[in-house]
């Protein structure tokens, strides 16, 4: 306990405790000014598009500034509490905002055709995969909580922080390539994607239920905080697991199969980036 009020006081003081603070701000004022354009031209924006990214920037606020972040600092409850909403209930807010759809939609021609050859790039292809994603995002758990990981960063304030990215970068991944609504390379099929998820649901329950057990954790913690920790990582993944499934059959709609000559499938890939030609 000692130690995670002594990284409280670490972490929060000074130009990191604002940084967090200065970046959401902005990322939020960028959407909303853009946005704000786009609705005034005839193809428009979506409302609920602007609701859904300002409802991930304000769970983001939440988690890292305020009294759950000195929460998180000094109660193990509280950081998975916090993670929870860094990792799975933000991410899911801000790809549903389809701020990558926006973005392309209020650049230049060439700077959008500059973002779709980022969008096509091999590099991009092999991380915007699903199972890439979703073993980030379950893998950095299991790294967190089950090696001396979590110990190390508690008393590091670059580790600390870095975490945090990775939960949140991690998450919005999986979030983007299993349901976003903005363009990704080379989807799966809706099963496919369906079976990653429950693959993630699966994992992230083991976890939590090893975690609830004190078994194989390194988290040097009362057993009590331990305890409602692992019960939040497991009620609480479900709710975002299921939330991030709904999004995925509710904003699917089927696209006929591309022919199977390279030709083809290059021609099919610009369809689905529209914008990227213009």
């Amino acid at each position: 306990m000692t130690s995670l009020a002594h990284g409280a006081q670490h972490h929060g003081d000074g130009f990191a405790g604002v940084l967090p603070s200065a970046v959401i701000v902005l990322l939020l004022g960028v959407y909303l000014a853009s946005a704000a354009r786009r609705r005034r031209e005839p193809k428009g924006w979506s409302p609920w598009r602007t609701r859904s990214f300002g409802t991930g920037a304000l769970l983001l606020a939440v988690a890292l500034v305020g009294p759950l972040a000195s929460f998180a600092e000094t109660d193990f409850r509280g950081h998975m509490l916090q993670h929870l909403l860094i990792g799975m209930l933000a991410p899911l807010g801000l790809v549903l905002g389809a701020p990558i759809t926006l973005l392309l939609r209020s650049l230049p021609a060439a700077e959008r055709r500059r973002v779709g050859r980022v969008l096509r790039s091999r590099a991009l292809h092999r991380v915007a995969n699903p199972w890439t994603a979703v073993t980030l995002n379950v893998g950095g758990l299991a790294v967190l909580y089950f090696t001396p990981m979590y110990q190390i960063t508690t008393g590091n304030a670059v580790l600390h922080h870095l975490v945090h990215v990775h939960f949140l970068l991690a998450g919005y991944l999986l979030a983007w390539v299993i349901a976003g609504p903005d363009p990704a390379p080379e989807r799966p099929s809706v099963p496919t994607r369906l079976i990653v998820l429950g693959v993630a649901i699966a994992v992230h329950a083991t976890l939590s239920q090893l975690m609830y057990a004190g078994l194989f954790t390194t988290v040097p913690v009362p057993a009590n905080q331990l305890r409602g920790a692992a019960e939040i990582m497991y009620y609480g993944g479900d709710i975002a697991e299921l939330l991030l499934a709904f999004a995925l059959v509710s904003t699917w709609r089927p696209q006929r199969r591309p022919a199977s000559s390279d030709r083809s499938r290059t021609y099919a890939l610009v369809r689905r980036f529209p914008d990227v030609m213009r």
